[in-house]
């Protein structure tokens, strides 16, 4: 009798690992599926294209003749494979998806993919990055009025906290 009741108990201790292993794979493939949708894959871009810049810049800084150009290339596509090797898709792709499936349900991605899938999600995707970008550059330009003021705010909480350090720190008067 305890033989059996132990091998009951295996059997559905398997039976519900096999469970949520599918459960886990098809929460996976939910969560793939909405990267794919998102272009998670091109999270990388800016960054390959900001080193191939430097490198660009540096190649000119040099005044390297236009017939160095194919050790320019060289180094660049030697960058690119660092860059594969750090942040390539295939690097990113576990993390991502253990991200995804441990901020969002199995039901919350597909109701994810499905709104991307709609015509407003198809714009929001297409017009996203760029309303992002002009957004970190209004938000900039109206930073820049205030960054005077933080630091006045600054130097007289260091005036007040250490009033010897803004002495130290003023100019010295003219006798």
């Amino acid at each position: 009798m305890t033989r059996l009741r132990a091998l009951c108990t295996a059997v559905a201790l398997v039976c519900a690992s096999g469970q949520a292993l599918a459960d886990t794979a098809s929460h996976n493939a939910s969560a793939e599926k909405f990267l794919v949708m998102a272009h998670a894959d091109k999270l990388g871009t800016p960054v390959y294209m900001q080193v191939q810049q430097m490198f660009a810049q540096r190649f000119e800084q040099t005044k390297a003749p236009a017939s160095k150009k194919a050790v320019l290339e060289t180094y660049q596509a030697k960058a690119n494979a660092a860059l594969d090797q750090a942040i390539g898709w295939n690097k990113l792709k576990p993390d991502m998806i253990k991200l995804y499936t441990s901020t969002f349900s199995e039901s919350e991605l597909k109701d994810l993919v499905a709104f991307y899938q709609s015509p407003l999600g198809k714009k929001v995707l297409e017009k996203m990055p760029a309303v992002t970008q002009q957004s970190a550059q209004l938000t900039q330009q109206k930073l820049e009025s205030a960054v005077p003021v933080v630091n006045k705010l600054l130097a007289d909480m260091t005036n007040e906290l250490d009033p010897s350090a803004g002495k130290a720190a003023a100019p010295a008067k003219k006798p």
